[in-house]
């Protein structure tokens, strides 16, 4: 077994997110019925993962948390009822922990999905410790069997920090992702009875206007989520997919419902403030749409990322073939406008949701398979530590055996392995080889392996050639 000379060439590829979000709520996606035996919900993680694989994704957002419940096993929370059929039973597994030991063998991050204020969306009775039973005077019935956590109470906003910390403390997660649900969204003629903390922070002395109040409600929250899970890992990706229209600046020409005013969330402020490492707003119209163009917002969401940050584009899947506007060319033309802005941050897609893809819709896997995602791709690094440098692999060549080890102290996501191009000069991506892998077999031809960390940097690629 021959050392190789430690001869190092810089390497790179095109990063981007390649995610779909996996839906628990109302058994949307998985799984696919709240009384499925365990067997039959792992198989089903398998076949998910499978197909997401097949079709090059490298992100998983899987919903942990749809109603202040558990699609793992917490101290925190009761076991989701979407699992079971009856909140607080134990299905027999965790959920999540199969499902990242799976993700990550196929080279595909898993970020937890949580819905930060949502109590109840289903008819299952609330069981301990669910927040609704702990403190029924802080949740609160809105809409048809919708109940929602007061974000303006202090214990609603701790114990949405403490889930956060626990989950990221004790899962081997990639990231740490909200979705766009903070105050619900209003029903007209209703206001959100959150009478008593609205009154409460009056007497305490408090200024501001009651919707300002509420928008910092949220900015609190998200703050301190941040600061739990980066003080915990420091590679764990935290992000918001927010409402697709900004507000109160906004694109000239466009219009509508928008996040700021209708959701009491102010977006911007945390991208500016480096609370969040990305934002994915939620972009769920054609390139045709009159009052909110695709195109139009996406390339404001680009232009206002800051510190490089990124914007990670949340597109409608599951309009696929619903109408003439929404068809396979329209999603490649989202796609090429999002890859367009990836120097200003647009480094990325999450498609909502992954049953077109489990269903193979219009043929959208070889879509993804072929053209979309055909080449292997890395997520991006993370802007908080993307200066930092990682050392080299130690390599030692057996043959055409390529035998790997991490000399850096940074945690391990992957090897990537390139190989010399003859018609221009330069490297290519060849694969992406997950970290638990400590060989690879090379064929005839010069090769550059580099190591790629937790946190999306990448090593200079050690020079190997085989003959």
């Amino acid at each position: 077994m021959d050392r190789v000379e430690l001869s190092t060439v810089p390497v790179s590829h095109r990063r981007e997110l390649r995610g779909a979000w996996v839906a628990s709520i109302w058994n949307l996606n998985f799984p696919s019925r709240a009384t499925l035996p365990t067997d039959q919900q792992k198989q089903e993680l398998v076949s998910m993962l499978d197909r997401l694989q097949e079709c090059g994704f490298n992100s998983v957002f899987f919903q942990v948390r749809p109603e202040g419940d558990a699609l793992y096993a917490s101290e925190l929370e009761p076991w989701s009822a979407w699992l079971t059929g009856t909140q607080g039973r134990n299905p027999g597994y965790d959920p999540l922990e199969y499902l990242i030991r799976e993700a990550h063998q196929r080279n595909i991050e898993v970020h937890a999905w949580l819905n930060p204020y949502r109590a109840q969306a289903g008819t299952a009775p609330r069981v301990a410790p669910h927040l609704a039973v702990e403190h029924p005077e802080h949740v609160h019935r809105y809409g048809r069997q919708q109940r929602w956590m007061d974000p303006g109470a202090e214990v609603v906003r701790q114990r949405l920090v403490d889930v956060c910390r626990d989950i990221t403390r004790r899962y081997d997660i990639d990231g740490l992702h909200f979705d766009d649900y903070f105050y619900p969204y209003p029903i007209s003629g209703v206001d959100f009875p959150d009478q008593a903390t609205w009154r409460a922070y009056q007497a305490g002395g408090g200024r501001l206007s009651r919707a300002d109040w509420r928008r910092e409600n949220v900015n609190q929250a998200i703050r301190a989520t941040g600061q739990a899970v980066w003080e915990q890992k420091e590679h764990v990706r935290f992000g918001v997919s927010p409402f697709g229209l900004p507000a109160p600046d906004r694109p000239q020409g466009t219009s509508g419902f928008d996040q700021y005013h209708g959701l009491y969330a102010d977006p911007q402020k945390w991208m500016n403030q480096g609370w969040v490492d990305y934002l994915a707003p939620q972009l769920y119209w054609p390139t045709t749409q009159a009052r909110q163009p695709y195109e139009t917002l996406l390339n404001w969401w680009a232009d206002h990322s800051q510190g490089g940050r990124n914007i990670f584009a949340g597109n409608d899947l599951t309009a696929l073939g619903t109408s003439s506007r929404w068809t396979i060319d329209e999603l490649k033309k989202q796609v090429r406008i999002c890859r367009g802005k990836a120097e200003q941050g647009a480094t990325g897609n999450i498609w909502y949701n992954v049953d077109p893809l489990l269903k193979d819709r219009q043929g959208i896997v070889a879509v993804f398979r072929d053209e979309l995602y055909e080449k292997p791709a890395l997520t991006p690094p993370i802007a908080r530590t993307a200066a930092r440098e990682v050392s080299p692999p130690a390599v030692e060549l057996e043959g055409r055996t390529a035998r790997l080890a991490h000399t850096d102290g940074a945690p391990l996501r992957a090897w990537t392995v390139y190989k010399e191009t003859v018609t221009a000069p330069g490297w290519e991506l060849d694969r992406i080889v997950p970290g638990s892998q400590s060989t690879v077999e090379l064929s005839a031809g010069k090769w550059a392996i580099a190591a790629a960390t937790r946190n999306g940097n990448e090593s200079r690629g050690v020079v190997v050639s085989v003959t």
